[in-house]
């Protein structure tokens, strides 16, 4: 079995951040949400990945690699443009050959991973198995009809009256049969090749297309609320691990790992959270649910409930909660009142709060 990973896209639901960055390498917990998903499919037991890539092409060439490092043989499959799911498929098929194989959007989060979905597929008699996830507002998804014995008997997106609270997650299975959907198919109104037409297209001529529910944690890790949420989901299973040194000053309460070669001076950090390596933390209140990023610089400021990347600054600030900073981003105290404040900063910024 194969793999298809997405990792195209323009992620405007993240910009100003995305505009020089890939929204599949803003990190969690101080990893690329990217290489959860590449850590699933090998603990899924595939091993021959292919990638698709867009604009930013380079950045997750440069990030991944040839795949070694994380077990992997990477093919990377180059799309002009964001023109659908289904377009993927298509632009995969000497990749793909016919080999049964799992796609995975590259910004989406699973905490227990795909095995369970995968090995059911290889068991099964059936051309897709697609992941559901029960949700609240099942409006704005594509939602999932489900037949007596699980199967898959219609789909709809975004519908006005949803028939069921399923949605559709970003990972399915196929069979080699999807190829002769996606050829079958036509553009959406949005000029699209829409991957649930495709599989419209199998349950329409017959195919078998089951369902499989999740079983764990899930998040399409568009939004700013999504990263944050994910981070702290993935912090809650950390375990204490200081490899940085800490004065007899500072105050480490909880679970909370310090990288190599960071320092911990006159603060106070309490978990769940990460510091990374030769990252400086002096004066300053790291709160619970935070991860700052590699090489960055915390003086004089309180963070918490926030993801910070690396080779970032942050001076003079009294409270910065529920915020995404990018790379190389300057954050500064300007004179005024003390105030709370939510940021989402891309990279190379310079920003000057009134706290």
């Amino acid at each position: 079995m194969k793999a298809l990973v997405l990792a195209g896209g323009k992620g405007t639901r993240l910009r100003p951040l995305t505009h020089t960055s890939a929204k599949q390498l803003v990190p969690v917990a101080n990893k690329p949400v990217l290489f959860y998903g590449l850590e699933a499919i090998r603990e899924a037991g595939i091993t021959s990945v292919g990638v698709i890539v867009g604009d930013t092409a380079h950045e997750i060439r440069e990030a991944v690699g040839d795949g070694s490092a994380f077990g992997l043989d990477i093919t990377y499959i180059e799309q002009e443009a964001p023109l659908g799911l289904a377009h993927c498929v298509l632009i995969a098929r000497e990749f793909l050959a016919d080999d049964p194989f799992v796609m995975y959007l590259g910004d989406n989060f699973l905490i227990d991973g795909i095995t369970g979905l995968v090995d059911a597929f290889e068991a099964a008699d059936c051309d897709a198995r697609i992941l559901l996830t029960r949700v609240a507002e099942p409006q704005f998804y594509g939602v999932a009809e489900l037949g007596p014995d699980g199967e898959i008997v219609a789909l709809e997106e975004k519908p006005v009256n949803p028939r069921s609270d399923l949605a559709i997650v970003g990972v399915y299975t196929f069979s080699p049969a999807i190829h002769e959907a996606v050829r079958a198919i036509r553009p959406s109104a949005r000029g699209e090749l829409e991957i649930t037409d495709a599989i419209k297209w199998l349950i329409d001529a017959g195919r078998r297309v089951q369902s499989h529910l999740v079983t764990g944690y899930w998040k399409d890790t568009g939004r700013l609320e999504d990263m944050l949420e994910c981070n702290r989901i993935v912090l809650e299973a950390i375990e204490h691990d200081c490899r940085g040194t800490v004065d007899g000053l500072s105050e480490i309460t909880g679970r909370v790992v310090i990288g190599p070669g960071a320092v911990v001076e006159n603060s106070v950090i309490r978990g769940p959270a990460v510091i990374g390596a030769n990252t400086k933390i002096d004066r300053s209140y790291i709160g619970p649910y935070t991860s700052i990023g590699d090489g960055c610089t915390v003086e004089e400021a309180e963070v918490e409930y926030s993801i910070v990347l690396g080779e970032s600054a942050i001076r003079g600030v009294g409270r910065l909660s529920r915020s995404l900073i990018g790379r190389n981003v300057e954050v500064t105290k300007a004179a005024g009142v003390p105030n709370a404040c939510q940021l989402m900063v891309g990279d190379h910024s310079k920003v000057q709060v009134r706290a």
